[in-house]
């Protein structure tokens, strides 16, 4: 996706930003998945949550900035709110397991 934006200084900028909060979505969960105690495998999780917020932040900044469509945003934007509530419940659970 990163790699379709325009050619602007505000796509590259933004497009930077989703790329790296985006991938580290991926290195937080993994971390997360490799946790020696409940408590770092919450915190990993609660970090993989920010950065799910994170990616929805810039990717509305795409949106509302009219630099992408909305609607080419819409499965990103549904796939994010999904993960988050997905790694949400696992916070959750774990918490309610300790």
């Amino acid at each position: 996706m990163v790699s379709a934006l325009p050619n602007s200084l505000a796509a590259r900028n933004i497009g930077g930003q989703v790329f790296r909060s985006g991938t580290s979505v991926g290195a937080q969960y993994r971390e997360a998945c490799r946790s020696r105690s409940t408590a770092e495998f919450i915190s990993k999780m609660a970090g993989a949550t920010q950065e799910l917020d994170e990616t929805a932040y810039w990717l509305e900044l795409l949106a509302d900035g009219g630099i992408v469509a909305q609607k080419r945003l819409d499965d990103l934007h549904r796939e994010t709110n999904e993960l988050i509530a997905i790694f949400t419940a696992s916070i959750k659970t774990a918490k309610r397991n300790k």
